[in-house]
């Protein structure tokens, strides 16, 4: 018998097995595993350094959200779910956790207040009943009003903004790369809430990539004997943690052009002249390009020590 039928009956035999594991599994009724990596914080994006060091103001801001929401109606291209949104649904809880790194606001619930005034109404019954044995009443504060209403969303998510790869193949051996660009943009904007004027409005762009690396093989390696081998690479980055870094920006952006335009102010006036704060000012006024932004901004730690 040649090594080919050899090869064959092997083949057989070991895909006529795979039913018979799986129907005979004694652990097929164990429960499922979660995994062995565990859960852990999300992982901090290129903006978030710049926002827990952004220098602290004279006064935290009390500020309130309602909704920071989707607002590009985009959806997963073929063949992902037609019903699957290209970025998060849950970006206000972004902007609120930003909102408190930064260290200048107050964030106040809104986008819960039904639920908060039903507990508080809750609170208040109890407090009117009749309680003898109760310990003293405990009446709840006021609601703490904001003075500054932040309002937007995502309002851009373009797909295939660039797209490119190489590749070569000789004798049914090669390899090719591929890369997409996606990019979402933000809008972020700060309402006094005293007579409705927007105080400062903010766009931010962040682009998401991807890239793939593949290789295979497809040759006769001898007479009627044709192997096949493919491998392949992929990364993409997470769109939830790039539209989390575009609204980190815009909170930078909105508190630097704040105090530009002395909306807010800080602690001490001379923090406006640290790289940090001094990068941000040249890059709204179109002085500096990224590059030379996120130069002047990575030369501050240097200079601190």
């Amino acid at each position: 018998m040649t090594r080919r039928p050899l090869f064959a009956l092997a083949a057989l035999a070991g895909l006529a097995g795979l039913p018979a594991c799986s129907v005979l599994d004694i652990n097929r009724d164990a429960p499922l595993a979660v995994g062995r990596s565990a859960a852990d914080l999300t992982p901090p994006t290129r903006n978030f350094s710049d926002l827990v060091r952004l220098p602290p103001p004279k006064g935290k801001i009390v500020a309130s959200v309602y909704a920071f929401r989707d607002q590009t109606g985009q959806y997963k291209p073929s063949p992902d779910s037609s019903f699957s949104t290209s970025v998060t649904q849950g970006a206000g809880a972004l902007l609120v956790k930003a909102m408190l790194d930064s260290g200048w606001f107050v964030p106040v619930e809104r986008e819960g207040l039904q639920n908060l005034l039903t507990e508080r109404r809750i609170v208040r019954a109890l407090d009117t009943a009749p309680q003898p044995s109760a310990p003293p009443n405990n009446s709840l504060a006021g609601l703490l009003p904001a003075s500054v209403l932040l309002e937007g969303g995502v309002i851009g998510y373009e797909s295939n903004v660039r797209t490119g790869g190489a590749g070569a193949k000789y004798l049914g051996v090669g390899a090719s790369e591929q890369y997409r660009t996606d990019q979402v943009t933000v809008n972020l904007r700060a309402v006094d809430i005293r007579t409705g004027r927007i105080l400062v409005s903010i766009n931010t762009t962040k682009s998401v990539h991807s890239y793939k690396l593949g290789a295979d093989v497809f040759a006769f390696v001898s007479f009627k004997e044709l192997l096949e081998v493919e491998v392949g690479y992929t990364r993409n980055e997470p769109a939830q943690l790039c539209v989390l870094s575009a609204i980190e920006a815009a909170v930078i952006h909105l508190i630097v052009q704040g105090v530009r335009e002395n909306h807010w102010t800080l602690a001490n006036p001379d923090d406006a002249q640290t790289p940090l704060f001094k990068a941000y000012t040249e890059a709204q006024k179109g002085m500096l390009s990224r590059a030379q932004a996120e130069q002047l901004m990575g030369a501050e730690p240097a200079k601190a020590k």
